[in-house]
């Protein structure tokens, strides 16, 4: 499956300077990965896509649609998972925390979504455990529970391992690259996550600098910040 991304000649200025300059892109792999220094644009490089972040100039298509015009539909199709979950997490329990997004749903509908979606995630054995008592990881993949269970046909994470220890950040990107059925377009400053994903974009200075296979978008990085 094709995450249908294109952006066209997009400009995004804010707060009286340009975050993002001509940027033109689509995206086509399954999983991409887009690298780049702090500040260079990438996190609101990927907040275009599903209208969180209105480009000032230039269009901006996720599956033909506008996000800054069709925004409840995109939002309906393209799930984002923040750096912090806690931005995510509002119920005291996870089962409560996913069943909120599914109120138009019957319960026993509701109760079985609710179930697959903390089995995708591993999260089986904690349903009903208070949510300011999960580790780390464990929030992070309920975020990520949060965004499956409204059956996304892409999936944004902005930097979803950046707050996590090694074992749990493992954890996050095997999640994200290895067991998601839907596309997924990851910001991410580990290299080794990003080698693992199917192209990389390398942003800097609010543009595009290079897009193509991992180790190649990753060597343009890495000489960039010799």
């Amino acid at each position: 499956m094709s995450p249908d991304v294109e952006l066209r000649s997009v400009t995004l200025r804010a707060e009286g300077r340009t975050i993002l300059d001509d940027v033109s892109l689509r995206l086509t792999a399954r999983r991409t990965a887009v690298i780049g220094a702090n500040g260079s644009g990438k996190s609101s490089l990927v907040r275009l896509l599903n209208g969180l972040r209105v480009a000032t100039s230039g269009t901006v298509r996720v599956g033909g649609l506008d996000p800054a015009r069709d925004v409840r539909e995109v939002r309906r199709r393209v799930g984002f998972v923040f750096a912090d979950p806690e931005a995510q997490i509002l119920m005291p329990t996870p089962a409560e925390d996913l069943a909120l997004s599914l109120r138009g749903l019957s319960k026993p509908e509701r109760a079985a979504r609710v179930h697959e979606a903390l089995a995708l995630c591993g999260l089986d054995a904690l349903g009903d455990a208070p949510t300011a008592e999960l580790s780390g990881g464990e929030k992070q993949l309920l975020a990520l529970a949060s965004v499956l269970i409204g059956r996304p046909q892409l999936i944004v994470a902005d930097e979803p391992t950046t707050r996590l220890d090694l074992r749990n950040s493992r954890r996050i990107g095997d999640a994200l690259v290895e067991e998601l059925e839907v596309p997924l377009v990851l910001v991410t400053h580990d290299l080794d996550l990003a080698r693992r994903c199917d192209e990389a974009v390398l942003v800097d200075g609010g543009r595009v600098r290079a897009q193509g296979a991992p180790d190649d978008v990753i060597a343009s990085y890495l000489q960039l910040c010799a």
